[in-house]
């Protein structure tokens, strides 16, 4: 892969839940850095730490210990107003379970996150890239749950952000839905350069992923870049 900036730099991040004898750690002093533009797979199994790395990094959970810097800005460093404005901003989250509002058209989604951004993409643009355009104007539960999960992803497309945090995006799909949704978010890191950090539980990921990460009990135990990527039209498992 060709030399590119560092985006996201991580040292030394520590997180614990409870105090006392209940107290948990589940970050362990965390290092990594992820450069500008690429694809990075997060795996790890159930309470490795995985989503609450992905929650610190979003500024949904401050971290106890160490640093987060993302682009220019410490994340650590600030809160309240500062912090809204990192997540407008800079952030776009994709979730296992879509969260789209009921009441509003497919369009109306997405269009949701659209103020959010001084320079937002073009909704009807997005709307042909993700396949949508003819759904356009349905409700979460005329369509499929393959095409809701392409609808969140325009949700969090449509303001741009640099960084796309992935919290499972196809833990709740079928093996054909996956790859599909697989093959639209490497389209969209091809298009955009939409710098991406999945999280998730599948393996044959890694073969689409520039940067794989890997976290056990809140150690990160490997972390290695990926020279050979496979498409993900062509990942099974």
């Amino acid at each position: 892969m060709a030399e590119r900036e560092a985006y996201l730099v991580v040292k030394g991040v520590e997180k614990h839940y409870g105090e006392g004898e209940a107290r948990v750690k589940v970050l362990r002093g965390i290092d990594c850095t992820i450069t500008k533009g690429e694809i990075c797979v997060f795996l790890g199994p159930s309470g490795s730490g995985k989503s609450t790395f992905l929650n610190v990094v979003g500024g949904l959970e401050t971290a106890d210990a160490g640093s987060i810097i993302v682009g220019d800005t410490d994340i650590t460093k600030i809160a309240g107003k500062e912090l809204v404005e990192y997540r407008r901003r800079e952030l776009g989250f994709i979730f296992q379970f879509y969260n789209l509002v009921p009441d509003l058209t497919v369009r109306e989604n997405i269009e949701v996150c659209e103020y959010l951004s001084k320079e937002p993409l073009s909704v009807d643009d997005l709307l042909h890239s993700l396949g949508l355009w003819e759904h356009r104007n349905k409700f979460p539960n005329q369509i499929s749950g393959g095409q809701q999960q392409r609808c969140a992803i325009g949700r969090a497309l449509v303001k741009a952000p640099g960084l796309l945090l992935c919290d499972e995006p196809t833990g709740a799909l079928d093996y054909k839905t996956s790859k599909e949704i697989l093959e639209l978010m490497e389209r969209v890191n091809q298009d955009f350069g939409t710098t991406m950090v999945i999280v998730t539980h599948n393996d044959a990921i890694c073969r689409m992923s520039n940067h794989i990460l890997r976290l056990r009990d809140g150690l990160l135990i490997e972390d290695e870049v990926n020279p050979t990527l496979t498409p993900a039209s062509e990942l099974t498992w």
